[in-house]
């Protein structure tokens, strides 16, 4: 389970997210937040470069091509994000004494990535249910 909390009740705007032991701090840009951390859009953005990079290094890895760095950019236009349309362009590098043909599998196999193919094939279904106030005398 990930657990989001708020740092600090009394101002600022930052959230802690807790995943399997792991920390971090998401915050929104000014002029709303005090940029504290990667707000949650750059955090969905990044979701889909960092698993492009894994899926490219996993494959690497088990067909014998040889990396030897992994650079993933990716960028947002979300100028028509309230149309229905989010646009994320991902720019990959990929270094190593591999043959062209290993270089385009490499890329190809980017594509195919679990994000990615979740970001853009698989309905999304999202519930949100509300627990109980603590300290809540009518269990509200």
């Amino acid at each position: 389970m990930i657990v989001v909390e708020r740092i600090d009740p009394n101002g600022g705007s930052a959230h802690r997210i807790s995943i399997r032991g792991h920390e971090i701090v998401a915050d929104m840009s000014a002029p709303d937040g005090h940029d504290a951390g990667p707000d949650p859009h750059d955090l969905y953005d990044s979701a889909l470069g960092a698993c492009k990079a894994m899926t490219m290094l996993w494959y690497a890895q088990r067909n014998g091509i040889p990396v030897e760095n992994i650079h993933v950019g990716v960028v947002r236009d979300a100028s028509q994000e309230r149309a229905g349309v989010y646009k994320l362009t991902t720019r990959i590098a990929v270094t190593g004494p591999m043959s062209d043909e290993q270089h385009e599998k490499l890329i190809a196999v980017a594509a195919k990535c679990p994000v990615h193919k979740l970001m853009s094939e698989v309905e999304t279904q999202i519930e949100t249910v509300a627990v109980p106030r603590v300290n809540d005398p009518e269990g509200r």
